[in-house]
């Protein structure tokens, strides 16, 4: 089934315009022909900027999809969500606790805090049963592909984990887009041509 939208979500910095995200929406909405939003969490006196309480970040992406899905006329199940480090992080968790979803897309998803690797961000994982794209740095401090291969076998669907170059923010924000576009193409059944330029 073509998904009817992805919603993306920043890191804790709560910037919806990092490169990365930009990328991603330019090259899915260019390849695939399906619509991107972004947004932030911070308050709207910092214009969506800032970081946010996990519960505060949870309930905004439960209320822009199921609001962007009555936009776009159709159920939130046919939305795909994710984002960047915390944002991806709390789309999964909005997911693990109900919010209907086609799919996850998680970008540099923070397992645990650099140099920490006892306390993993995993508990809910589990739960989750939509696909799963994971798309992460090879020297991601936040989470090596190792670990998040390991962390994600939990997931209750199936999951695709590609590793680009870079650390917690991918060296080349082009590469992360090209993964997500294919990803979102192939879900929806779509064939899609090669990464233009």
């Amino acid at each position: 089934m073509r998904a009817a939208g992805l919603l993306l979500t920043p890191g804790s910095n709560g910037d919806p315009d990092h490169p990365p995200l930009v990328a991603v929406q330019a090259a899915v909405e260019a390849r695939t022909g399906v619509p991107v939003r972004r947004f932030g969490f911070g308050s709207p006196g910092r214009g969506g900027r800032g970081p946010a309480p996990a519960r505060t970040a949870v309930a905004r992406i439960r209320a822009e999809a199921d609001r962007w899905a009555a936009e776009l006329g159709v159920e939130p199940g046919r939305l795909l969500l994710g984002g960047r480090s915390f944002g991806g992080r709390m789309a999964s968790v909005a997911v693990a606790e109900g919010q209907a979803a086609a799919g996850l897309v998680l970008l540099s998803y923070p397992l645990h805090p650099p140099g920490r690797r006892d306390g993993w961000r995993v508990e809910h994982l589990p739960r989750i049963e939509v696909p799963v794209l994971a798309v992460s740095g090879a020297n991601d401090p936040y989470g090596s592909p190792e670990e998040l291969s390991v962390a994600f076998a939990d997931l209750g669907g199936p999951v695709q984990h590609v590793t680009v170059a870079g650390a917690h923010v991918p060296r080349d924000p082009q590469e992360v887009a090209d993964a997500v576009a294919a990803w979102v193409a192939a879900s929806s059944g779509q064939s899609q041509p090669g990464p233009s330029g």
